[in-house]
């Protein structure tokens, strides 16, 4: 097995992260802050680790999200067809700003809280089929039985996704997120069948609008503003279709996995959220700066040479933000690698930071505060089934997450 001193030696990301990535990151906030890693794909990149220089970072608008200003040969991330990759992670202002202030209101925090209810049924019904299939007490896959499906449901109820689609979906997204190196072509054929069915989710809408988000945007597209202005190309909008459900229902599985999981090892901290469930909102600040979903920030490129810390990165070369590392640096979080529901998380940069703040985070963390909330109301006895050790993360960079989480109730 390669120790730490080995994983920053060769560089490459997924050799240290996916094992080991807190203990990887102490290590390079220490002695390497900006390093010079290989990307997932081979390719040569930048990775940033400390606070401080994290923050700066996502704000400077010298860093380009538009991958035309990449050099060639350099880590550029996911690759997609023209439909599916105008989206907001890829656009810079004024592209950016005119289409996040079209999808923007339908994710305030006002609006957001009108689905607390619609939430906590769909909540309510997963853990009522965990009853009826196991009794009074039982086992299951708490990734597979409720923090997956929850939020599938939740965010294609939003949009409008018909419930024949969404096991579709869900597999489709798995396969995007941590691709199999036995079956290459895995990814392109989940690309294939996902522009499919955006492309005829999309006319059927038009031939029978409902009371739904996509509806809405398809409006804004076939009846909005002058062209560059308010309104949507066809590629951003199916773009921003597929950005909304893939990021809407990836990065909430996932916290709320490793958001028991914390609790499940942290019984102290388990019981104290128990005896007082009003400090959940609070804890669910703790739950993503511990253990985020995201370990790094979507890449960026330099419009010129940019210094951050000491190091300057030439034009051009891909930047990578570790939001994980950032978020467990003693310099701004005391004793950062405890999870303390106690501590003020405020300031984390696990959701992003600047104009690229993750447009769903109020989503995000409602969904979250009421998965937990109906866990710990209906099953009081839950608890890790299994050894801790033996637990199986996913093989991705791109989003932190439990394949499964074995529990008693």
């Amino acid at each position: 097995m390669s120790t730490d001193q080995d994983l920053l030696a060769d560089g490459r990301l997924t050799d240290g992260l996916l094992a080991h990535p807190y203990a990887v990151y102490d290590r390079l906030r220490d002695t390497a802050p900006v390093h010079r890693v290989t990307g997932p794909d081979g390719s040569p990149a930048w990775l940033v680790t400390r606070y401080d220089d994290v923050r700066e970072a996502l704000a400077n608008p010298l860093l380009s999200l538009d991958k035309r200003h990449a050099l060639p040969g350099g880590y550029k991330g996911f690759a997609l067809p023209p439909a599916l990759d105008a989206n907001l992670l890829n656009m810079d202002p004024p592209d950016h700003t005119r289409i996040r202030r079209l999808v923007g209101r339908a994710f305030t925090t006002r609006r957001v809280e009108q689905l607390r209810a619609p939430i906590r049924r769909t909540a309510d019904h997963l853990l009522d089929v965990l009853g009826t299939s196991g009794g009074p007490h039982g086992s299951t896959d708490l990734i597979a039985a409720y923090a997956a499906p929850l939020p599938i449901t939740v965010i294609c109820d939003l949009l409008g996704v018909p419930h024949e689609h969404r096991r579709d979906f869900r597999a489709w997204t798995d396969v995007l997120v941590a691709p199999d190196p036995a079956r290459p072509q895995a990814a392109k054929e989940a690309v294939v069948a996902m522009l499919g069915f955006f492309t005829q989710l999309l006319a059927d809408k038009r031939k029978e609008p409902a009371d739904d988000l996509l509806s809405d945007l398809i409006a804004v597209r076939d009846e909005g503003g002058r062209e560059g202005s308010d309104r949507l190309s066809e590629d951003e909008l199916m773009s921003l279709a597929f950005l909304i459900l893939f990021a809407g229902y990836e990065n909430t599985v996932q916290l709320i996995g490793t958001a028991v999981l914390a609790l499940l090892q942290h019984p102290d901290q388990l019981a104290a959220l128990r005896a007082d469930p009003s400090r959940l909102p609070a804890a669910v600040e703790e739950f993503v700066r511990y253990d985020g979903p995201a370990l790094l920030a979507i890449r960026r490129f330099p419009l010129e040479d940019v210094t951050i810390g000491d190091v300057t990165v030439p034009a051009g070369e891909t930047v990578l933000l570790s939001l994980a590392a950032a978020n467990r640096d003693p310099r701004r979080f005391p004793d950062a690698d405890r999870f303390d529901l106690g501590r003020d998380a405020t300031g984390h940069l696990a959701l992003g930071h600047g104009i690229h703040y993750c447009l769903g985070a109020p989503l995000a963390r409602l969904e979250t505060e009421i998965a937990l909330a109906a866990l710990l109301e209906r099953l009081p006895d839950l608890k890790l089934d299994g050894d801790p050790g033996d637990l199986r993360w996913r093989p991705s960079l791109r989003a932190r997450g439990l394949l499964a989480l074995p529990v008693t109730y």
